[in-house]
């Protein structure tokens, strides 16, 4: 989810804060990847549950399918604390359990065996969720009402997690293999959006109908979603995707308007990162009462179908205004975020670094590189480099907010490194299709990128992701040479970069000591600071 430039700065010092905090049981327990976690894998989620929106209060169950991975008699869901836990039923039997904190053990009758038979528990739970203050930058339900007074019922939950909502392993590091199953109950007359495709809706007598949902495809849970409110469906195709619309009742005009956006974006995307990762479950915009989140399949949508951020550029070019940012950069975490999964919080620079990356290729698909250029260096003056873009391990804790802006000139730089569009976009829309539907961790983007380009960028990602410094060049220029090398920098660091003389690319490497480059005497030399993130110093 895309962080707000007012939001980056006034949270500059909390992320500070947290970086440098002691880490508790309690974030252990949240983020870490215990034995009692990591014994299982899950196959799917079947959620089944009732929301009752005048007293803000849910209940239901999740039955849960997995099979075991090592031998065990006790695993670990999670559901929020103030969330009450009904029952677990697994065999027609009722099972113990122990809660420490948001954790649920949960207690088998025997040691559950390595198998392929997959198990299923039913995990029945109860509550008055989490009210968000200021979705979606901290996780929570958002009960509101629309412009004709009905209610309007919304929820987010990344950076917080999906068992604020719903009983879940909740953890990146495993998402159900088979999809998930999605059935919400609400009032007679509001519908349920959630994810993948509609599979019908059934009046259950007692005042509420149930709208079924299934996803097809493995899914992170906090992208799991439930949208309640007065909505009207629209629906067209690309090529063989079903593009669906669900749209607060009155604003349909506005919608065929202004979400034509669609298919170009897709056209782009698809050029640029390979197909749609969830054709099978469909793309979906639903109109949200808060700004967006990038729920798989079920993109949720509060810009009020204006251009830019709510009627803003946050780059400052005036080339944010040229599109819609919540449609364009939400979409590009259906392969940023979703597809592609970090397994840890700590690495959710992957989601954000590269989706933010995909608006300027979007621009740079509609108005050309020389806009997409502008466009990401607008962005440079929202950078702090007060804290590490990467966040601590397995204690549920995500990196500065850096990650969006410091992240898509990272990617600039190193697309300007490689100094061939062609190869840069073969080598992006490579990384994106190889790593299809798969949870992957930093090191295994440093490896696919030092592997396509030939590149050590061991500590070209250490130094951006692990510090918060910026290299900086020195060049020295007297007479028939210029003398450059890299300081500020982590040992080995050497990124290629290519200087202007006297209006001529001349490609060099730089490293920690000092080299040398012959030249004409009193040559025009130029080094062009939009192509690349780091500080220049010449004499």
């Amino acid at each position: 989810m895309q962080s707000n430039w007012c939001i980056v700065l006034l949270f500059c010092l909390a992320f500070t804060h947290i970086n440098a905090q002691n880490f508790t049981r309690k974030d252990s327990l949240q983020g870490g990847f215990s034995f009692e976690r990591t014994c299982f894998d899950v196959q799917k989620y079947d959620l089944n549950l009732t929301v009752n929106p005048e007293k803000k209060f849910i209940s239901g169950s999740n039955k849960i399918s997995f099979k075991m991975l090592q031998e065990s008699s006790k695993i670990q869901l999670d559901l929020f604390e103030n969330m009450h836990v009904d029952s677990v039923i697994f065999n027609e039997r009722k099972l113990d359990f122990q809660r420490e904190f948001g954790a649920v053990f949960i207690a088998f009758p025997s040691v559950l065996k390595v198998t392929n038979q997959v198990l299923k528990l039913q995990f029945y739970y109860s509550g008055n969720p989490i009210i968000a203050k200021n979705a979606p930058w901290d996780g929570g339900f958002v009960f509101s009402k629309d412009s004709n007074n009905q209610p309007w019922i919304c929820v987010a939950v990344q950076g917080t997690g999906a068992s604020l909502w719903y009983p879940v392993k909740d953890s990146q590091s495993d998402e159900p293999d088979l999809g998930a199953s999605i059935k919400v109950a609400v009032p007679n007359g509001l519908m349920n959006v959630s994810n993948g495709r509609f599979k019908g809706s059934f009046d259950l007598n007692n005042g509420y109908t149930r709208w079924d949902w299934e996803v097809k495809n493995p899914i992170n849970t906090y992208n799991i979603t439930l949208n309640i409110g007065d909505y009207v469906h629209l629906h067209e195709t690309h090529n063989d995707l079903d593009l669906d619309y669900y749209i607060l009742r009155g604003n349909e005009e506005k919608a065929k308007s202004h979400f034509t956006e669609v298919k170009p974006m897709l056209v782009c995307f698809e050029s640029k990162f390979g197909t749609y990762p969830f054709i099978e479950d469909g793309y979906k915009l639903i109109e949200s009462n808060y700004l967006g989140m990038e729920h798989q399949s079920a993109v949720a949508y509060g810009n009020k179908f204006r251009k830019g951020y709510l009627g803003n550029d946050n780059s400052g070019t005036g080339i944010g205004l040229l599109f819609d940012f919540i449609i364009i950069h939400e979409s590009a975490h259906e392969w940023f975020g979703n597809s592609i999964t970090s397994r840890d919080i700590a690495d959710m620079w992957i989601h954000e670094a590269f989706t933010t990356y995909a608006e300027s290729v979007y621009v740079e698909c509609q108005f050309g590189k020389a806009k997409a250029i502008e466009y990401i260096n607008g962005q440079k003056k929202l950078i702090q480099n007060s804290s590490p873009v990467l966040g601590k391990y397995g204690v549920n804790n995500e990196g500065s907010t850096d990650m969006y802006y410091k992240g898509t000139l990272i990617l600039n730089t190193l697309r300007n490194a490689v100094n061939d569009d062609e190869k840069w976009w073969l080598i992006l829309k490579k990384f994106a299709v190889s790593n299809r539907h798969k949870i992957i961790e930093t090191r295994d983007v440093v490896s696919f990128f030092s592997n396509e380009t030939g590149l050590n960028l061991a500590p070209f990602f250490k130094q951006y992701l692990e510090k918060t410094t910026l290299p900086t060049l020195e060049l020295n220029q007297s007479g028939k040479n210029i003398k450059y090398r890299f300081t500020d920098t982590v040992s080995n660091f050497q990124l290629p970069i290519f200087l202007l003389v006297n209006g001529m690319k001349v490609s060099i490497i730089p490293t920690n000591k000092w080299k040398t480059l012959k030249i004409k005497p009193k040559a025009v030399v130029n080094f062009n600071e939009d192509l690349f993130y780091i500080n220049l110093k010449s004499n």
